[in-house]
């Protein structure tokens, strides 16, 4: 495999599902760090040369005229995992994986990271108007995700059954640190021992 560089910040649960695919895969992944918060990925340079979307993370993969640049976290991690046991062989097996990403994306993700980043990092005093007038709904919608995933966990070791997939690596990252955007996860008692099955994986590294 061509050699690997994963463009991120740090803190993003998005950039950490990519690093999390490749540990678990064991996959050399290099590392090149931006600070969203001080507009790094807004440069032109940036915007020329890594996304045109000024948005992290991106995986790189190749290195100078021929490298390629492959944005969208899921779409990284499948990159990555292909033909892999993190993506089922059975053709149902896969969908539903693959429903689990995209709730992942359209349910969990707007709303428990967002109050994540929101809340712990830029601070409810320091948002907009119309932000604080989200807070209430995004929580809800927060709430409402966990709770789907903490009933379908009840019977499932792992979302798509008894072995790890994508499905778990896209929804592992936000979740296990949703307590920073004010979400209880005591109330999820199966969605805590998924984190615990998740990180005595194999491979396993902590979110920076």
């Amino acid at each position: 495999m061509a050699p690997l560089t994963l463009h991120e910040d740090p803190r993003s649960g998005n950039c950490f599902k990519i690093k999390l695919t490749a540990a678990l895969l064991g996959l050399p992944l290099a590392t090149r760090g931006y600070d969203i918060m001080k507009g790094e990925t807004r440069t032109p340079e940036f915007l020329a040369t890594v996304n045109a979307n000024g948005r992290i993370p991106v995986l790189q993969i190749g290195e100078g005229a021929d490298a390629r640049f492959l944005p969208e976290s899921n779409a990284a991690c499948w990159y990555l995992a292909h033909g892999s046991a993190l993506i089922p062989a059975d053709r149902f097996a896969q969908a539903d994986m693959l429903r689990w990403m995209f709730f992942e994306q359209y349910n969990h993700e707007p709303n428990i990271a967002t109050l994540r980043f929101w809340l712990h990092f830029v601070g409810e005093a320091n948002l907009s108007e119309q932000q604080r007038a989200q807070i209430m709904a995004k929580r809800m919608a927060g709430c409402a995700a966990l709770d789907l995933m903490n009933k379908h966990l009840a019977n499932n070791a792992f979302f798509c059954g008894e072995a790890v997939t994508l499905a778990d690596i896209a929804l592992f990252p936000y979740t296990h640190v949703a307590e920073e955007g004010g979400f209880g996860l005591r109330d999820y008692p199966h969605i805590l021992r998924w984190i615990a099955r998740v990180q005595a994986l194999p491979g396993f590294i902590a979110m920076d």
